[in-house]
């Protein structure tokens, strides 16, 4: 179906839902609007974005297509310019490639004997965006966690040779180093570019045993069939693609014990040796044969882009960029009778959150000084792809975007007090944010999850990169009954509902606290904009150094 036919077809349905969807108050933000109002209209773009007739809104796909017109039909309400030559949809080309059965293989050959790894039961390929097929054999090399940390004392590179081997790599970073380090050297993508320049032609990602009890390999295996995606060049090829790295396959946890054996250290050892943050890197015996097969094609999908103008003739030029994700996983691997993810926190509440955002700063009568950017965002789930691309090539000039405000998967399932804003502690945007919440009458709650690596895993980590300063507003902890237990709510999501069918709107989700998120949002966007400086990283900050460009000379 061409882009036209899929934006006239899901404009007949978004009229057709929209009709049946929860009564919905006027987006108004003056005097006489109440936290009730707003809620329920946060509600009602929930319920629009999470319905089963978007089909879990995955990139690419008619229910996305949906999704971003009713976004960009939202946009257009609020009286927001479209910034893409007359359009509110900044197109973004990418590639898909989902991973085959047949022609997949994994053989461990070691003392004359031949073990096959059963293809979903006891391994996965990954999908490659640059052979159709292709077949690899080679000797086995246990590269830790993949970290070259020298200055931090890690080396996992140091004394080994990878050229023309299969890497054996472990997931994350070391537990020792600084919460900003590890969070970084847990990125796939550094992994894969350091295992790449070493030599490497294959790689086998071993997983945590731990999170594999809390999240069972076989669950997300049932979704070995869906696509992934990389972005592609003007040439059509693909970004970050590392065809070095020919064929790549994932073990389950339970079954490291077989590569190790015979080793220098069991399965068992270099699991606690992780822990303590003592691991070592060294040669396996035997060698492997992987084998992969892959279906690929063109693919396009938008981010949905909309400005609020700067009343400053000269400040109006820079931008602060409000953002949350807007896909989800689609329909995959069924449970409990369902098949279709359909992603209501994450993020649709994220998402509805960034409209109501978006409609109070509209409906001020004070315009802030700098511009205002409002972006829904493609691609996030499979690998922050808007985010980068918006990045790479913003319809606004690159100088001039000042900061990133994101908004993902706020679990909010509860009447809450406070918010988490990720990553304030690497800029000026700290003070900012605490003004926001003050005028806001909410409290900021540290990340009660740093060992996650979150400011790494979602889309302001593309803005990071960009040496952007960015901020991540997530749910809050804290409840207004003193018995409410925010970490176990949280928890209880993450173990059972998160990246599953049943992340629908079911869920409890506390609307009132939504719109008072809204409030927060809107409120840091416009200090933002309003500030007499724009925003800076912190002198010496881990990511200014990694990412940030260097002042310009005066």
């Amino acid at each position: 179906m061409t882009v036209l036919a899929r934006f006239l077809f899901a404009g007949a349905a978004v009229l057709t839902l929209a009709a049946c969807a929860p009564e919905r108050v006027a987006p108004t933000t003056e005097a006489g609007d109440t936290t009730v109002a707003a809620a329920r209209r946060i509600e009602a773009d929930v319920h629009f974005l999470a319905d089963d007739l978007l089909e879990g809104r995955e990139t690419g796909t008619r229910g996305y297509d949906l999704a971003a017109l009713y976004v960009a039909s939202e946009f257009r309400k609020l009286g927001l310019e479209p910034v893409n030559a007359g359009s509110y949809l900044q197109p973004v080309p990418l590639l898909r490639a989902r991973a085959l059965r047949d022609g997949a293989r994994f053989t461990l050959l070691r003392d004359g004997q031949a073990r096959d790894f059963q293809f979903e039961q006891d391994y996965l390929p990954s999908a490659s965006f640059n052979q159709a097929q292709d077949e690899i054999s080679a000797p086995l090399v246990f590269v830790g966690q993949a970290v070259h940390a020298p200055e931090l004392g890690h080396d996992d590179f140091a004394g080994i040779d990878l050229k023309g081997k299969i890497a054996v790599v472990l997931s994350n970073a070391p537990a020792d180093l600084p919460v900003d380090e590890r969070a970084f050297h847990a990125s796939r993508m550094e992994k894969a570019k350091l295992l790449a320049a070493h030599g490497a032609i294959g790689v086998i990602s071993i997983g945590d045993p731990r999170d594999e009890e809390k999240r069972p390999w076989a669950i997300g295996a049932k979704n070995w069939g869906s696509a992934g995606m990389r972005l592609r060049d003007a040439d059509g090829e693909p970004i970050d693609s590392f065809p070095e790295l020919r064929v790549r396959v994932s073990l389950r946890a339970a079954l490291a014990e077989i590569l190790f054996a015979g080793s220098a250290h069991s399965a068992d050892q270099v699991f606690t040796m992780m822990r303590e943050s003592r691991l070592q890197s060294f040669d396996l015996p035997g060698t492997a044969t992987l084998a992969q097969a892959t279906q690929m094609e063109r693919a396009e999908s938008f981010n949905v882009v909309a400005r609020l103008p700067g009343a400053d003739p000269t400040l109006a030029a820079e931008h602060v960029v409000l953002t949350a994700h807007l896909d989800h996983l689609g329909i995959g691997a069924e449970i409990n009778g369902d098949r279709i993810y359909n992603g209501a926190l994450d993020n649709a509440l994220g998402m509805s959150i960034l409209l109501e955002a978006a409609r109070r700063v509209a409906a001020s009568p004070l315009r802030p000084q700098r511009s205002l950017l409002f972006v829904a965002l493609t691609g996030e789930e499979k690998g922050l792809l808007g985010a980068q691309h918006f990045v790479a090539a913003p319809p606004v000039a690159k100088s001039g975007i000042v900061a990133n405000v994101n908004m993902d998967m706020p679990v909010v399932l509860g009447d809450l007090t406070d918010m988490v804003p990720i990553g304030i502690e690497h800029s000026s945007l700290k003070g900012l944010v605490e003004a926001a919440a003050k005028d806001a009458g909410m409290a900021l709650s540290p990340d009660p999850k740093p060992e996650e690596t979150v400011f790494v895993r979602s889309d302001q980590y593309a803005f990071i990169r960009a040496g952007i300063p960015a901020v991540y507003l997530d749910g809050g902890i804290t409840g207004r009954d003193a018995q409410f237990d925010g970490i176990a709510r949280l928890d209880g999501f993450l173990n059972q509902h998160y990246h599953r069918p049943s992340d629908d709107t079911n869920q409890p989700i506390h609307y009132p606290t939504a719109a008072r998120i809204a409030t927060l949002n809107a409120l840091i966007g416009t200090r933002i904009a309003n500030a007499p400086q724009r925003p800076s990283w912190n002198e010496g900050d881990f990511f200014a150094k990694k990412f940030a460009a260097p002042e310009p000379a005066h």
